[in-house]
């Protein structure tokens, strides 16, 4: 601490992300990054972008991307003017919390969820209620029924990993007119349905995802929201009066290239998938507790071995998943899912069991 601090930043507890270790032959399942590379027809768009314009600014708009993004969903009639990018989904979020989510009541998130939002509430000064999962870990919408000043979560829920159906989310925002409603689907693409169907019916609704996970750039920073117009202007308010200039030339091109090449997002998506239930099918046959997954990690748990110690011993034998030291999920670990070699050497590195 230093005297230079103000106040709020001594009050702040700062979001951990996952390890970063710097290990040979590491086999690492610990940080929900996609096992397989990005698009050939991504690389090629940034390199050809690695020339003298460079020196220009790129568009502060993100028009082109918008517009991609925009085509991608054209079957749910969303326009350029519905769609807002940011560098990562992160920033998109938290331009969300500051724009659409700090008013008089408190906003609604689970107990169990992706812990940037109570880091942006208190960055923010933004009251909340955190909602229990049920005791299956899963979001019951009755529970979203009561004054708020906004509700979000993930969906799938991270770090469990379950999905809540369209239906559902449809429950949460009828009780919720007069609330912004924030669904975050940085893992939808893995066996979901996005709520952007829903946007053009509900004026509350604004849905976030990342290029990070299904198409494996979480090295490039790139995340979008889409919402009715009116929530839109309100991020790119908070934009503008923050940085103007969010995505460099790079992270345009590779993003636009990324959302042109359906076929091998399909097939990336379709082989995480693949794998995933493999996983699964494997953790049961060795006694774990898995619960229904639709993102591209697992959350398991043993009954007669607690979390802290299966991470560490996977953790001698250079396999890395994410442990949470935190209430009701001590005992579970998150599995991140690898390539076909990496899940073997897991599976393989559990024997111990």
């Amino acid at each position: 601490m230093s005297k230079f601090w103000s106040a709020l930043v001594s009050e702040l507890q700062p979001y951990v992300p996952g390890e970063q270790p710097k290990m040979a032959n590491l086999v690492k399942l610990n940080t929900n990054e996609n096992p397989f590379g990005p698009s050939p027809k991504v690389i090629a768009a940034i390199q050809s972008e690695l020339n003298d314009n460079l020196r220009l600014y790129p568009d502060p708009e993100g028009q082109a991307l918008k517009e991609a993004i925009a085509a991608y969903h054209t079957d749910y009639g969303i326009s350029a003017k519905q769609v807002f990018v940011g560098n990562g989904s992160d920033e998109v979020l938290a331009h969300i919390f500051q724009g659409l989510l700090k008013h008089d009541k408190p906003i609604l998130f689970p107990d169990i969820t992706y812990s940037f939002y109570p880091v942006y509430c208190g960055l923010y000064q933004i009251e909340s209620d955190v909602i229990p999962l049920t005791e299956s870990f899963e979001i019951n919408p009755e529970d979203y029924k009561r004054p708020n000043g906004g509700i979000i979560f993930p969906n799938p829920n991270a770090p469990t990993g379950r999905y809540l159906g369209l239906e559902h989310v449809e429950d949460i925002l009828k009780a919720n007119p007069d609330s912004v409603v924030v669904v975050d689907e940085a893992y939808v693409d893995f066996g979901g349905e996005t709520a952007i169907s829903l946007v053009n019916q509900y004026p509350n609704l604004l849905v976030s995802q990342t290029l990070s996970k299904a198409r494996s750039l979480a090295g490039l920073r790139v995340g979008f929201a889409v919402g009715n117009e009116e929530l839109i202007e309100a991020l790119n308010r908070v934009k503008d009066s923050f940085n103007s200039y969010p995505l460099d030339r790079l992270a345009l091109a590779g993003a636009i290239a990324a959302f042109e090449d359906r076929e091998w997002f399909e097939k990336c998506c379709g082989g995480v998938i693949e794998e995933r239930e493999r996983v699964t099918a494997a953790l049961e046959n060795l006694g774990f507790e898995v619960l229904p997954s639709k993102a591209n990690f697992v959350f398991a748990r043993h009954p007669s071995h607690e979390g802290a110690d299966i991470a560490a011993k996977l953790r001698e034998q250079g396999i890395i998943v994410r442990h949470f030291n935190k209430l009701r999920i001590s005992d579970f670990l998150r599995i991140t899912i690898g390539t076909s070699d990496q899940n073997s050497s897991l599976i393989k590195g559990l024997a111990f069991l």
